[in-house]
């Protein structure tokens, strides 16, 4: 998955200072996911580590649905481009529940102070991390269809 995530990044770098945030933010969720999947079992109820996968985990969902996803689909719209609003109206509903699923694991995560039951809580956050490697793939394909229909375009403005 973080594999992934940097060719992402290398790729769409430079593309959009908002869309360069969000990747650093879904590189540093790749790396926190990471650790967690690997730790040693945790018996402090502050789980640091989870809450602050949790922070991140919400920030990028939420950056998704409230900044680049409005942002590309007006892109689309200003160029005419059916094929990428098509795109977007195709992919979005997955993205959507994927968000949700995202939003349930923080509910349930976030900001608890209880002890967690850690193989519970792995068995969630693997079924999770397969989710958001689906939602990644999702997401860099809606990238690439817009900007390489609109890399030219959005130079010549």
């Amino acid at each position: 998955m973080l594999e992934t995530c940097t060719t992402s990044q290398e790729r769409w770098g430079g593309v959009h200072q908002l869309i360069d945030r969000w990747l650093a933010e879904r590189n540093q969720l790749v790396m926190d996911y990471t650790h967690l999947r690997q730790r040693a079992p945790t018996p402090d109820s502050a789980d640091t580590a989870l809450s602050a996968f949790c922070d991140v985990l919400v920030d990028y969902v939420s950056a998704g649905h409230f900044e680049i996803y409005e942002q590309l689909l007006r892109e689309a719209e200003d160029f005419d481009d059916q094929r990428g609003i098509d795109l977007a109206h195709q992919v979005y509903p997955r993205i959507e529940a994927i968000t949700l699923e995202a939003v349930a694991f923080n509910d349930t995560y976030g900001q608890t102070t209880s002890i967690v039951d850690e193989e519970q809580m792995q068995q969630r956050l693997q079924q999770l991390g397969a989710l958001l490697h689906e939602r990644f793939e999702l997401e860099d394909c809606l990238i690439e269809v817009l900007h390489t229909a609109h890399k030219d375009l959005l130079s010549a403005v």
